[in-house]
């Protein structure tokens, strides 16, 4: 147990502080919304039936687009372009272990999609932004899904007509919930990659550290 922990804290970690927090967000979401039926004369829900509203799947989903979004073009974005001096990105000039090429020796011990090699390689080469960015169109579709139940609800409470997951898909709202998390994403991304050309998690380490060793 304890090299389990040891070998997956990190993801242990994430996981578990995702399910911290995503329980939390449900519980003060059924406050809100009960809290919103209340003061619309309808009656309050329970817990199970808020985690089936339109409410909580569109507030879960949007979140995921965006956070999916972020990190599948990041994957593919850092295979293809550089940023020098930071520690987000491979260095241009330099020679890289992960890149190389296992085409001409298939003895080596390697995963078997490079063995067999074709489009099997071609897949697992791109794996993990295909990955990514299939969770985001998935992410994409509840989103919509949860919004358009949403959104009908309050069609309804002010006598107006219910629409279609695309009609919903056609409205500002939609585009305006995904629009200002997908910007805060690449802004949090971009900061990240410029910062780290400066600073570093340790001290010791950091480029200005240094400068002002030097300096003194």
């Amino acid at each position: 147990m304890r090299r389990l922990l040891r070998d997956n804290g990190l993801s242990i970690a994430m996981f578990g502080l995702y399910f911290v927090l995503v329980s939390a967000q449900s519980v003060m979401g059924l406050l809100d919304y009960n809290s919103t039926q209340e003061e619309h004369g309808q009656r309050p829900v329970g817990y199970v039936q808020y985690l089936g509203s339109g409410d909580f799947v569109e507030a879960i989903f949007e979140n995921w687009e965006s956070e999916f979004l972020q990190m599948g073009l990041y994957v593919l974005l850092t295979a293809v372009l550089f940023q020098r001096g930071s520690a987000e990105s491979k260095d241009p000039e330099a020679q890289h272990p992960d890149d190389a090429d296992y085409s001409e020796d298939r003895d080596v011990d390697v995963p078997w999609p490079v063995r067999k090699g074709g489009w099997t390689l071609r897949l697992f080469e791109n794996s993990l932004s295909i990955a990514l960015l299939a969770l985001f169109a998935f992410s994409f579709i509840m989103h919509a899904v949860g919004g358009a139940r949403a959104y009908n609800q309050e069609q309804v409470e002010h006598g107006a007509p219910p629409v279609s997951v695309p009609g919903y898909l056609a409205t500002p709202r939609f585009w305006f919930e995904s629009f200002q998390n997908w910007q805060s994403e690449f802004l949090a991304i971009g900061a990240m990659i410029v910062l780290s050309i400066f600073l570093r998690l340790y001290p010791k380490t950091s480029r200005l550290s240094k400068m002002w060793a030097q300096a003194s």
